[in-house]
């Protein structure tokens, strides 16, 4: 059953309170006994379930030894707590860009992802993300090896134990646009090959010939979890929102339904993914 109690910004202080307490070797028992809380009042504000008071927050951080910026990060989440949904503007912090749609992913049972220009982040090659990277007007070129192993690190989710289930649509127009030379499109292109033959794994390629359809208005992920409510992220040049409200919600499962009736099946996803790789890349370097 979904959570109804808890918001993105109270599940993020949770996950960082949990974080600066284990850094700081502090067990919840410990933090109680010293604070003069009970036990179950620093599960819940762990859990992000336990309405907060800056100042029971800022206590906690000074026993955790935090200070300075993260300090002052921690206590406007507390101060903003029952707020539901979030624009985050981006800094040059990259890891508290990434932080919250890390934790998103991480919590998620199911990611359903649509994406009209290129290949989803978390399907893309070092190479591939290397080049889109290089290629914005945004992003600094001494922070471009940063954000490319953010971006790989953040394919661990794979890996887990208990991983997601995913649906990526994805547009023709991502597969043929071509970013980097044609050995680095071939192995992106193969690479959307390898990861379509796990079985938690749908790709699902919108065509060209189809015109028109739903998801003219960008990019968009629905992330949804047994234990929270479900959370859309819509990623701009210089922000990150993050909307939780019921009609955002209905909305966008629109979107995905409507996304879901126009895409090529699975098979006709691979056959077509495989074909652009032979007709555009098989006379170039890359895996055969």
């Amino acid at each position: 059953m979904t959570d109804e109690k808890t918001t993105i910004r109270s599940r993020e202080l949770g996950d960082e309170l949990r974080r600066a307490m284990e850094k700081a070797n502090l067990s919840g028992k410990h933090a109680a006994r010293v604070l003069g809380w009970s036990e179950s009042k620093v599960s819940r504000m762990l859990t992000g379930r336990q309405p907060v008071k800056d100042t029971d927050v800022s206590a906690l951080l000074a026993l955790c030894l935090v200070t300075g910026d993260e300090k002052e990060r921690l206590l406007d989440l507390a101060r903003q707590y029952n707020q539901r949904g979030w624009l985050q503007k981006y800094s040059a912090d990259l890891p508290y860009q990434l932080r919250t749609l890390i934790n998103h992913e991480t919590h998620a049972t199911e990611i359903t992802d649509f994406e009209p220009c290129f290949i989803p982040g978390l399907l893309q090659t070092g190479d591939y993300a290397r080049e889109l990277l290089e290629r914005s007007a945004t992003v600094r070129p001494d922070q471009v090896d940063l954000n490319v192993q953010a971006r790989l690190n953040r394919q661990n989710v794979f890996s887990r134990d208990s991983h997601p289930s995913f649906t990526f649509y994805v547009h023709e127009q991502a597969l043929r646009l071509p970013v980097g030379n044609a050995a680095i499109m071939s192995v992106q292109l193969h690479h959307l090959l390898q990861m379509g033959v796990r079985s938690y794994i749908t790709i699902r390629v919108i065509p060209i010939a189809f015109g028109a359809h739903a998801g003219l208005t960008g990019a968009c992920r629905l992330m949804e979890s047994a234990e929270f409510r479900p959370v859309i992220y819509v990623e701009e040049e210089t922000a990150g929102h993050f909307l939780e409200e019921r009609a955002d919600i209905a909305a966008y499962r629109k979107v995905f339904a409507s996304l879901a009736n126009c895409a090529l099946s699975e098979g006709e996803s691979r056959d077509l993914i495989a074909e652009l790789a032979i007709s555009l890349y098989a006379d170039r370097e890359g895996p055969r």
